[in-house]
């Protein structure tokens, strides 16, 4: 009769997929992200909301300067500079960032990326119909 093994690994998980602002320092607040797509499926957008976004608050000592949004996974980055505030009554709200999808590659890239942060953050899916 066969035998089957089974071997503990040591290995590493992957590593997390994060969001950052200032470069080396994740973002806590998880987004709501809001993609559409041509029909034609060529291009695409990435709406990434974020509200009250720890680098906002006060009490938070200055760490860095914001250029733009990082999205770090084990393929690498995907960089937007196209980030912009909402304030309410003087302070800073909301933040919303933008990345623009100019080909399939781009948007098949996006959706691993997405698939992987909200495995790193416990989240789910829903889809336009849902």
């Amino acid at each position: 009769p066969r035998q089957a093994r089974v071997v503990m690994s040591d290995a590493p998980a992957a590593p997390p997929a994060e969001i950052q602002f200032i470069r080396g320092i994740d973002e806590p607040v998880v987004p709501d992200i809001k993609l559409t797509r041509s029909q034609d499926g060529m291009t695409g957008t990435a709406t990434f909301i974020f509200e009250q976004p720890s680098f906002l608050e006060a009490t938070v000592e200055p760490q860095g300067e914001i250029t733009g949004m990082f999205m770090l996974d084990k393929e690498g980055e995907l960089k937007t500079t196209e980030v912009t505030a909402k304030f309410v009554n003087g302070k800073p709200r909301t933040v919303e960032a933008f990345y623009v999808m100019r080909d399939p590659e781009s948007w098949d890239r996006m959706m691993r990326f997405l698939e992987r942060y909200a495995d790193s953050h416990g989240l789910g899916f829903t889809g336009a119909g849902n």
